[in-house]
């Protein structure tokens, strides 16, 4: 199992950026894949972004282009950059790792998008 901590929501103007973070308690280099879901009330949690090991990326066609998972090996951290933020992103958002066939979460980051 991998522990992760999640941090960086908030509250945004549409329009703004927030960067998240996701600390893993291990190396990411020996984590199959690292990635983001995000659940709105009411809604089922889907995908945001995703990264595996060799580095491939993954986003869901709402948030291509505008947003961008990068991961730092030395920090032991993943990031969600988020640009040209919308209402509509508007979620709790969940960091997760899948490693030997088992998936972590961590405990989720508020990010609220409103004037």
């Amino acid at each position: 199992q991998v522990r992760l901590v999640e941090s960086g929501g908030g509250l945004v103007q549409p329009g703004g950026s927030l960067r998240l973070s996701c600390a893993a308690s291990r190396s990411i280099v020996s984590i199959d894949a690292l990635g983001w879901y995000r659940q709105a009330p009411g809604k089922q949690r889907d995908l945001v972004a995703a990264i595996t090991s060799g580095g491939t990326t993954t986003y869901s066609d709402s948030v291509k282009g505008r947003f961008t998972i990068s991961g730092d090996n030395a920090e032991n951290t993943v990031y969600l950059q988020m640009n040209s933020l919308k209402p509509e992103d508007t979620a709790v958002y969940y960091c997760y790792a899948d490693r030997l066939r088992l998936r972590s979460w961590g405990q989720g980051t508020q990010v609220t998008v409103s004037s």
